[in-house]
């Protein structure tokens, strides 16, 4: 296969799960935006112990060397726009409404741990091949985390300085995203857009893989979770 080279972080997208990391569907479960300046996801590992085993005059007799255990991955996001239907999905903190009943904060309380969301991002890919292949419009490396908890925002420093937030969180594996409610890669050689083809296995945290199917487009209001996993359930 080429070798993509990643340009920058296009878009981003979230969507609320249940208690047991299903794709809540409905009209208010989703969010897109594109006013994010970086996503890290940092692995979590524990490095196992190591088992030596030493003679009473110093020699080694035998090593085994731990096996690392992989947790997951702490995730960050810098992002510039407080909005405050992202935050609600992300969080769990309660939307303020307006007078209008249009959002226009946030209340700021306990972590909700009972829950969480998915996060995809896309970002644009260097290929001279991108546009080639099914009539697309180029190339994207498309990374989802299909369930994400712990979602809490963190330090706030409002002054002279542009102001940027950050939302902390933690992966899990299992789940119940599927193949995803979304149409994210071309399902046959003529690129037509489709959801995965297949789900994550029991035991993975993150799939990454070039798409030439677009990202979303970053309306920055809710958007809705609809499609085939949500006719099935």
């Amino acid at each position: 296969m080429p070798t993509p080279l990643i340009a920058n972080a296009d878009t981003i997208r979230v969507t609320r799960l249940d208690g047991c990391g299903r794709p809540v569907c409905g009209v208010d479960n989703g969010f897109t935006f594109d006013c994010f300046a970086s996503l890290s996801m940092n692995p979590n590992t524990d490095e196992g112990e190591d088992v030596e085993y030493r003679a009473a005059n110093g020699r080694i007799c035998g090593f085994k060397r731990g096996c690392p255990s992989f947790r997951g991955f702490d995730i960050e996001l810098n992002f510039f726009a407080v909005s405050p239907e992202f935050i609600e999905i992300t969080t769990g903190n309660p939307v303020v409404y307006g007078y209008d009943g249009k959002p226009i904060g946030y209340d700021d309380c306990s972590v909700q741990c009972n829950s969480g969301f998915a996060i995809e991002l896309w970002a644009e890919v260097l290929d001279e091949d991108a546009c080639g292949a099914g009539g697309g419009d180029g190339a994207w490396i498309y990374f989802l985390m299909p369930w994400v908890t712990g979602g809490q925002l963190g330090n706030m420093e409002v002054g002279s300085e542009s102001v940027s937030l950050t939302l902390a969180g933690a992966t899990r594996a299992g789940g119940g995203w599927g193949v995803g409610p979304y149409d994210v890669m071309p399902i046959d050689a003529a690129g037509t857009p489709g959801t995965l083809l297949t789900p994550l296995g029991a035991t993975c945290h993150r799939r990454t893989f070039v798409t030439t199917v677009a990202p979303p487009e970053a309306v920055g209001d809710y958007t809705p979770v609809a499609g085939d996993l949500c006719l099935a359930s």
